[in-house]
C-alpha cells in the first residue's frame, strides 16, 4: 500500500517523513506531492488527482492543509469538493488548525527536545498550552519559546521526536486517528469535536 500525500508546503514534508515512517507498517511506502502554498494546492490539487497512475498499487490519499485564519468546515469542503470534481471519494482531508507549528506546540517536550528550548516541557499544563489550536499565532509563539525554530528544519527536527501518542493539538490526534484508518488494520472514526476542530 502507498501513502500519497498531498501537501500545502515543504515544511510539511520535512515533518511528515521523519513522523510517519515511526507509525506506519514498514510495507506502507510514501509518497509527497508538494505544492507553494494553499492557492497552488487548491488550483493544482483536482489535476493531479485526475490524472493519478500508479499500476500495482493500492494508494491512499491524502490532503494535509493549514486553516490559517480559515474556518474549519469551510476550507475541508472546500478541498472535498475539489476532490470530488477530480472523481477521487474517500481522500483524507486534515487541516492543521491554525498551522504546523500549533501541532509542536501540542508537545512542548519534544520542542525541548529537538529545538533547544530549554526548560519549556513544563508549560504544557498552563491554560495557554494545553490547546495549542487555540493561538492565534502559534509561529510566533513557537519562536518565542526556541529563537532559533526555522521551519523547514525545525519541522525535520520535530517529526523525528514528537510522540504521535501524547499531543494536546486536537487536530494533530484527528491527522494521526485518520491515517492510521487507511490502513488495513485502522478502525474507528472521529468523533464530533475532532470533526468540528478539523478532524
Amino acid at each position: 500500500m502507498k501513502l500519497v500525500l498531498f501537501l500545502e508546503e515543504e515544511s510539511a514534508k520535512a515533518l511528515l517523513e521523519k513522523l510517519l515512517p515511526r507509525i506506519l507498517p514498514t510495507d506502507v511506502t510514501m509518497q509527497f506531492v508538494v505544492f507553494e502554498g494553499k492557492s497552488d494546492l487548491e488550483k493544482g490539487l483536482p489535476k493531479r488527482l485526475r490524472g493519478w497512475r500508479d499500476a500495482g498499487r493500492e494508494c491512499r490519499f491524502v490532503v494535509l492543509r493549514d486553516r490559517d485564519g480559515g474556518d474549519c468546515r469551510r476550507v475541508k469542503q472546500k478541498l472535498e469538493d475539489l476532490c470530488r470534481q477530480a472523481g477521487r471519494e474517500g481522500v483524507l482531508i486534515r487541516i492543521a488548525c491554525r498551522e504546523l507549528e500549533s501541532w509542536y506546540l501540542g508537545d512542548l517536550k519534544a520542542v525541548e527536545s529537538a529545538l533547544a528550548a530549554r526548560g519549556v516541557t513544563a508549560r504544557q499544563k498552563t491554560r495557554k498550552f494545553r490547546d495549542p489550536d487555540a493561538l492565534g499565532n502559534p509561529f510566533q509563539e513557537l519562536t518565542r519559546l526556541a529563537p532559533g525554530y526555522q521551519k523547514i528544519a525545525g519541522s525535520r527536527a520535530m517529526g523525528g521526536v514528537m510522540d504521535p501518542e501524547h499531543n494536546c493539538s486536537i487536530s494533530f490526534n484527528a491527522f494521526i486517528r485518520g491515517i492510521r484508518r487507511l490502513l488495513p488494520s485502522g478502525t474507528g472514526n472521529p468523533t464530533t469535536r475532532d470533526e468540528m476542530r478539523e478532524a
